[in-house]
């Protein structure tokens, strides 16, 4: 489970590095800066949903605040 919540954590950070490439590089006259941005916001939803699917089947724990 830690595995794949690494890997969709690194697929946000490397579309939202994509996403600054492409925004400096085409200033403004394409919609590949868009396109990254939204591909990242689909990844942060399905980390957020695998999250609580996990949680749900007992695959993680919460441990509260020590």
């Amino acid at each position: 489970m830690k595995i794949l919540v690494a890997l969709a954590f690194l697929l946000i950070l490397l579309s939202l590095g994509s996403a600054l490439i492409y925004l400096m590089k085409d200033k403004g006259k394409s919609n590949r800066t868009v396109k990254a941005l939204a591909l990242r916001v689909g990844f942060s939803i399905s980390l957020f949903i695998l999250i609580l699917v996990a949680n749900h089947f007992g695959l993680i724990q919460p441990t509260g605040i020590r």
